[in-house]
């Protein structure tokens, strides 16, 4: 009996010693999981090259979105300073006036009042001119007391304040002092396109009458559209003014625009953005405000170690290249990356590697046979 609980002992100790063994096994090689080795003949179908990283001037590319705007000097809202009721018009959203155009036609009682209290002010001032000028002579000699002279130069003077503001305020309606007379009191004004452009809204109809604070209609001297993108604070100081882009809309990102910046705003909105104003190099009439836009900015370009796009494999969402231990056997490193371009990536952390060999070609192969292995 105690013959056999020494044997129990002695069995379960030798066990537990080559578990520990066994153990400490598995801990001697912990970057074994990170080495490929491959034979002569699975060389050759990995098709693999190996060589060192190489420094190439590379720069990054800034996409941004945006859309296409107006200055507020090219945005002209049309009113009627005096009010009035809408006669005419022709104009529809869309259409195109040229300067001194004829856009709309009022006409109101008020109109012809305006005229009716000029012409009469600028027939008394003539009376008020000649009496004035009696009593001064009269008042020199004497022969008049100042009081009727001080009273006849105010009387002159109040109404040539009034004649010169009731011709300001028919300049102002779009009446012209020098075309009305006794035989010629108009009951319309007409109201002229200050600008070259399209019409962009038309918020009246006709037989309306319009109080002086309403907008008739909008319009747009297209000639100066701009690009206003939506940049974030983090990307603001790699812009500067003058700095070339491109810009596609989403309907035809093939057509290209060349814009310059013109202005890089510096008031940040609650998302932590700036606008940024581009100008157009040429002039499109297929840009409508409000037409939104991508843009592509070329950052400056700087030096860096690069790989290959095909050296550089993901896996479990980490970035890893192969290196070269011995002619058959690699090894796989995590790489932090950068900037692709032109086929080539950036890698950020090249510095302690720049002597390694890598895999530029195969590394695909060495990844699914570095799977396979640890499958089995």
């Amino acid at each position: 009996m105690k013959l056999i609980i020494w044997i129990s002992i002695f069995l379960l100790l030798f066990s537990s010693c080559g578990e520990n063994k066994k153990g400490q096994d598995a801990t001697v090689s912990p970057e074994a999981g990170n080495l490929v080795k491959l034979s002569g003949a699975q060389m050759e179908n990995a098709a693999v090259s190996t060589g060192l990283l190489q420094q190439k001037e590379i720069s990054s590319i800034l996409r941004l979105n945006g859309r296409v705007d107006v200055p507020p000097q090219n945005m002209v809202s049309i009113s009627a300073p005096l009010g009035g009721y809408l006669k005419s018009t022709r104009l529809i959203p869309g259409m195109h006036v040229s300067r001194g155009e004829v856009i709309a036609v009022l006409e109101d009682q008020h109109y012809i009042q305006l005229q009716q209290d000029y012409l009469t002010a600028k027939a008394r001032i003539r009376f008020l001119e000649s009496e004035y000028q009696r009593q001064k002579e009269l008042n020199a000699s004497k022969a008049s007391s100042d009081k009727v002279y001080q009273q006849a130069e105010s009387d002159y003077r109040t109404e040539k304040v009034l004649l010169t503001a009731l011709g300001e305020k028919l300049e102002m309606a779009g009446i012209h002092t020098g075309s009305i007379s006794e035989s010629n009191i108009l009951r319309s004004v007409n109201m002229y396109a200050p600008i070259n452009g399209y019409v962009s809204k038309v918020n009246v109809n006709i037989g309306r009458y319009i109080s002086p604070t309403e907008i008739l209609f909008e319009l747009i001297d297209p000639t100066d559209i701009h690009l206003a993108l939506k940049v974030f604070e983090k990307d603001l100081g790699k812009l500067y003014i003058g700095q070339k882009l491109t810009a596609f809309t989403n309907n035809d990102p093939q057509k290209k625009y060349p814009c310059n910046i013109l202005l890089i705003g510096r008031d940040l909105s609650a998302d932590r953005n700036a606008d940024v104003h581009c100008h157009f190099e040429s002039y499109d009439k297929k840009l409508v405000p409000g037409t939104y836009m991508n843009a592509e900015i070329q950052i400056v370009n700087k030096d860096a170690y690069v790989l290959p796009e095909d050296a550089v494999v993901r896996f479990q969402n980490k970035q890893y290249a192969f290196i070269k231990n011995t002619d058959s056997e690699f090894k796989m490193v995590e790489v932090n990356t950068g900037i692709t371009e032109n086929g080539f990536i950036e890698i950020l952390d090249a510095e302690p590697m720049k002597s390694k060999e890598f895999v530029l070609k195969g590394a695909y192969s060495l990844l699914m046979s570095l799977k396979n292995k640890s499958e089995q």
